[in-house]
C-alpha cells in the first residue's frame, strides 16, 4: 500500500487567507445564500478555534473527499478572528455587488404592483361614491 501522506501545513500567508475568503465568498454568495452563510458564520463566530481544530482532528478522513493542502488552509483560516470577520465583509459585498440589479428589478415590481392596487381601489371607491 503506497500512499502518499500529505504534509502537515502550519501557517498560511495573508496573500493566501485573502484569496481563501475571496473563493468562499463567491461560492457561498453565486447560490444565493448570502443571509445565511453570514448567520452561519456569526453565530459560530465564538468557537472559530475550536471549529479549526475540529477540522484537523478529522483531516485523515477528510483527505478521502477534499485536497489536503486547500482543506488545511482552509483549517488555518478560520483560526483567526480576523479572516473570520474578513469573510463575513467579503460576503456582504459580494452579495451587494451581484445581486444590486435584480433587487432593483425586485422594488420596481413592487412599485409597479402598489400603483396598480391604488388605481384599482381608487376606481373602485370612485364608482361607489358617485352612486350614493
Amino acid at each position: 500500500m503506497k500512499h502518499k501522506y500529505q504534509e502537515i501545513i502550519s501557517t498560511i500567508s495573508d496573500e493566501e487567507a485573502h484569496q481563501m475568503i475571496d473563493k468562499v465568498a463567491r461560492f457561498i454568495v453565486s447560490r444565493h445564500l448570502a443571509p445565511a452563510g453570514i448567520l452561519f458564520i456569526e453565530s459560530l463566530h465564538p468557537l472559530h478555534s475550536i471549529g479549526s481544530q475540529a477540522l484537523y482532528f478529522i483531516l485523515p478522513f477528510a483527505e478521502i473527499i477534499f485536497d489536503s493542502a486547500k482543506y488545511q488552509r482552509f483549517a488555518l483560516m478560520i483560526q483567526k478572528e480576523e479572516y473570520i470577520t474578513a469573510l463575513v465583509k467579503r460576503i456582504d459585498e459580494l452579495d451587494e455587488e451581484l445581486n444590486r440589479e435584480r433587487r432593483q428589478q425586485a422594488r420596481l415590481q413592487r412599485k409597479r404592483r402598489k400603483n396598480l392596487l391604488r388605481e384599482t381601489l381608487k376606481k373602485i371607491f370612485k364608482k361607489r361614491h358617485k352612486k350614493s
